[in-house]
């Protein structure tokens, strides 16, 4: 895979050539139009949706292991107090 830079700190596309199969990356402003030629062969290029990046969640509370409340297991309840008479 080959990646071409065109500027900074703009979106990354992928593209696939319909002739020769070949796959790149192209980084474009989001409203520059599409390419349509393939860097090897000259050929119609297919640009492919990607999945993205992944989600990254901050703070606390999104891992089991975070604080959280404490829970007695119903098992393991406290005694009541024996009234004495």
């Amino acid at each position: 895979m080959y990646f071409i830079k065109s500027g900074s700190e703009m979106p990354t596309y992928d593209y696939e050539c319909q002739n020769c199969g070949h796959l790149f990356e192209y980084f474009q402003n989001i409203n520059d139009e599409a390419l349509k030629e393939c860097p090897v062969c000259g050929k119609e290029v297919k640009r492919l949706i990607a999945g993205g990046l992944g989600v990254i969640f901050k703070g606390s509370g999104f891992y089991v292991n975070d604080s959280k409340k404490k829970t007695q297991p119903s098992s393991e309840k406290p005694a009541a107090a024996k009234s004495e008479s």
